[in-house]
């Protein structure tokens, strides 16, 4: 079925370039209200396509990134000419959040949804200690770390790649648990889970060895327990170049060096 188009809405991060591009584009093509818009087109940084695609999340909404940022790893190769064309050619993904629940050393619980990962990270100057439960069965009774993340396929190129977990084909079914610097088990570097599993994270000395907890933007101070799940009930849509799809930028950078 061919998608129609009829209306684009041009959104910006803070930068003098991308302001001064979406004023361009929206001359060329029209501004329609990013609430009506076929299709909304993000211009900045990877950093704002995280956060378009969490401000859109399950409202159907379709994403068009381009880059006006450093990276732009999550965003197309920014052009002026043939944008009709180029989003009427290309490629849809749906990507499926991770959702967090962090219950803190108040006892409240936090929601939060991310696109790339939840991670844990020790507060203070003392590593941190985890026990780490999938679907309610202990696979690490302690985990001596600086943190600890759960990772999507999209997500698996960023922060988790950095800390050396491994790079996932944005389709694959799986996850990637990856420690950040551990120290015992000083062998353990993670592990690929199936994504319909739910994997809960127990702060162990809580007191003594603080840690906080992040879904993408969204931090919570001093917690005690958390739950992580992908989530099918909500939805984020974005649109990418055949030629430059997030399949072939994720497969790319397995053969960097």
């Amino acid at each position: 079925m061919t998608r129609e188009f009829s209306s684009l809405s041009f959104i910006s991060s803070d930068t003098e370039s991308a302001r001064a591009a979406a004023q361009h584009l929206a001359s060329l093509y029209g501004q329609a209200d990013p609430e009506q818009a076929d299709v909304v087109v993000a211009l900045g940084g990877d950093g704002f396509m995280l956060q378009t695609l969490h401000d859109t999340m399950d409202s159907g909404k379709l994403i068009y990134g381009m880059n006006q940022g450093s990276v732009g790893f999550l965003l197309n190769e920014y052009r002026e000419d043939g944008l009709r064309e180029r989003i009427q050619a290309a490629v849809e993904h749906h990507i499926h959040p991770l959702e967090m629940t962090a219950t803190d050393s108040d006892g409240n619980s936090i929601h939060a949804y991310a696109i790339n990962e939840v991670s844990l990270l020790r507060q203070s100057y003392q590593a941190a200690k985890l026990r780490v439960l999938v679907d309610d069965r202990v696979r690490l009774e302690e985990l001596i770390c600086d943190g600890l993340m759960v990772a999507t396929p999209a997500g698996s190129t960023a922060y988790n790649l950095s800390a050396h977990g491994p790079i996932l084909p944005l389709e694959a079914p799986l996850l990637a648990l990856t420690p950040v610097s551990p120290f015992r088990p000083r062998r353990w570097r993670g592990a690929l889970l199936p994504n319909r599993v739910t994997v809960e994270i127990d702060v162990l000395e809580s007191g003594k060895r603080p840690v906080n907890a992040v879904a993408d933007h969204t931090e919570v101070k001093s917690v005690q327990r958390v739950v992580v799940r992908e989530t099918e009930k909500v939805t984020a849509r974005i649109l990418s170049d055949p030629d430059h799809s997030w399949d072939d930028r994720i497969l790319a950078e397995q053969f960097l060096y």
